[in-house]
């Protein structure tokens, strides 16, 4: 497999959505508008779906249905997964999580399973604080983080950042909240817009 490269936008939202829930496993599904070359995979764009419960099947099974079909009407395609685990210190896969990646795997070869590192989401780290795992004989392995792109890091930090600090992770609305209230827009367009006026000086590729 080639190398991923995760947009401004991508990023971003992950971010927000730990943050916003930072004593609860977060987690959500990584999505791509282009087609792939040469093996390499541009994350373009990510669903946040639960904040409570990730083991609960049918509520996973939901979202991935619901995903897939707006996927399909928006010329998008489901090529990964994201958590981020309660405990800060632990960025390994869980079950849960292998469970979910595997079955993207099924629908897109190319798929891949990104864990945030909870110890390393201050504000000024230097590197991202991503850990990439990808399919390799039916096991999940560290992908070489060589292969791993996020353009300008440090500009896309600053609005990550800047955007905590505004309260504007608030407008974030998961999978678990529009099941709560189903008058909010799980494909956060409002945050969509927020992030590219800040992030199109940043990253053509939002």
């Amino acid at each position: 497999m080639g190398e991923v490269e995760l947009s401004c936008r991508a990023y971003v939202k992950m971010y927000l959505h730990a943050c916003l829930f930072p004593r609860c496993s977060v987690n959500g599904l990584l999505l791509s508008s282009s087609s792939s070359a040469g093996g390499a995979v541009c994350v373009t764009d990510c669903v946040p779906l639960l904040h409570s419960h990730l083991s609960l099947a049918p509520i996973t099974q939901l979202a991935l249905t619901q995903v897939d079909v707006w996927c399909s009407q928006t010329q998008q395609r489901i090529v990964g997964y994201y958590q981020a685990n309660a405990c800060t210190s632990d960025s390994s896969p869980t079950p849960c999580a292998l469970k979910i990646a595997d079955k993207i795997a099924e629908q897109f070869d190319g798929a891949v399973l990104l864990m945030l590192d909870g110890s390393k989401m201050s504000p000024d780290y230097r590197v991202p604080p991503i850990v990439m795992y990808e399919r390799k004989d039916s096991r999940w392995t560290l992908k070489d983080k060589h292969t791993i792109m996020l353009r300008q890091w440090e500009e896309i930090r600053d609005v990550a950042s800047q955007m905590l600090d505004s309260g504007d992770h608030s407008l974030l609305v998961d999978f678990d909240s529009h099941l709560d209230d189903i008058t909010r827009d799980w494909t956060n367009q409002k945050l969509n817009s927020k992030i590219a006026e800040l992030c199109s000086p940043v990253n053509g590729n939002i």
